[in-house]
């Protein structure tokens, strides 16, 4: 899968949920093209992977689900219990973006990893999403994704445990997200990404 297939501010879908599903969907072919990587190019295939997670996420947590918390009925209950699945998440893929494809459990770490990713995007869709699009207009659903969009041009490219909430990522973000950008470009310049 091509870099630029992986760049959330430019896919296509403009309601905010059919574009996180969307995204879910990549996501599920980016754990299939890292395991099916060979050895030489698998470390392309997962900083792909990495960076779609990471900025998936901090757009969730940044413009997604502090507006669920605001117009879903148990908001607050629902919204909680996806932060806590994406940290424990984020903290496996810290772990393994900072460990490399080289370590030696790293194919059992991507399969739990992926478990658990699934699970927590199988919640979003079934407790979220669905209620979300039932308490919003197209309208705002369009307004949410152009923000969604926005925000992934901004966001951390690495996960960053700890961020999970709107006024972290908002604070903290930038800062991190132009590191991460530019030890990325370092990264390429240096052949990392073959």
């Amino acid at each position: 899968m091509p870099e630029s297939r992986v760049m959330p501010e430019t896919m296509n879908e403009t309601d905010v949920v059919e574009l996180l599903v969307a995204q879910h969907a990549m996501i599920r072919d980016l754990f299939d093209e890292v395991e099916r990587a060979p050895v030489h190019r698998r470390a392309k295939a997962f900083t792909r992977l990495v960076r779609l997670l990471a900025v998936h996420e901090t757009v969730e947590e940044e413009i997604v689900h502090p507006y669920a918390r605001l117009v879903l009925e148990d908001g607050e209950a629902v919204v909680d219990d996806r932060l806590a699945e994406e940290r424990e998440a984020k903290e496996l893929l810290r772990k393994m973006d900072q460990a490399g494809v080289d370590e030696p459990d790293f194919l059992t770490n991507l399969a739990v990893l992926r478990a658990a990713v699934t699970a927590h995007a199988g919640g979003e869709e079934r407790y979220e999403f669905p209620r979300l699009r039932a308490r919003t207009t197209v309208a705002q659903r369009r307004t949410l994704a152009a923000g969604v969009k926005a925000a992934s041009a901004l966001a951390p490219t690495h996960p960053h445990p700890g961020t999970e909430s709107a006024i972290r990522n908002i604070l903290v973000g930038t800062p991190i997200a132009m590191m991460d950008r530019a030890r990325d470009v370092i990264r390429q310049a240096m052949g990392g990404w073959d």
